[in-house]
């Protein structure tokens, strides 16, 4: 029982974690043909998005890494036959910094790309990604649950 209420509350704390990122496209977006057209983005722009990626990709390799290593040390803690309470909460912060750690960065490496996109692109932008986000999570109501 006691591994149980364990189990979902470490599911209710992934899943808050996963809504609280910053949804932006995956990958290189300031490279594809299409945002390009949609976003009207100049050489410039692409080449400084490509910086300020490139600035910021060794820091959330390493802080994305922490985050699996907290997030590994905390199912070994729970998979174990005897919970340690105390041990397991302090792995559960240890995995909670991390990711905050690591959203503090994605959120600067925004800052610094939406630095670079006038106000009409990043309006433009958001604009897709919501419409996107809603249709993604139409999908998933849509989808027969498992009992």
């Amino acid at each position: 029982m006691t591994r149980r209420i364990t189990l979902a509350a470490l599911l209710m704390l992934i899943t808050s974690a996963a809504f609280a990122q910053i949804n932006l496209p995956p990958g290189k977006w300031w490279r594809r043909v299409e945002v390009i057209r949609f976003l009207n983005l100049s050489e410039e722009q692409q080449d400084r998005l490509e910086r300020v990626f490139s600035n910021s990709a060794g820091d959330l390799i390493d802080l994305r890494a922490d985050v699996d290593k907290q997030s590994i040390a905390l199912r070994a803690a729970l998979d174990r036959p005897q919970l340690e309470r105390e041990q397991v909460r302090q792995l559960a912060q240890r995995v909670n910094e991390a990711r905050g750690r690591l959203f503090q960065r994605e959120l600067m490496m925004l800052v610094d790309m939406r630095a670079v996109l006038t106000d009409l692109q990043w309006n433009r932008m958001r604009n897709q990604l919501d419409r996107l986000v809603e249709k993604k999570a139409e999908r998933q109501q849509q989808r027969p649950r498992l009992r």
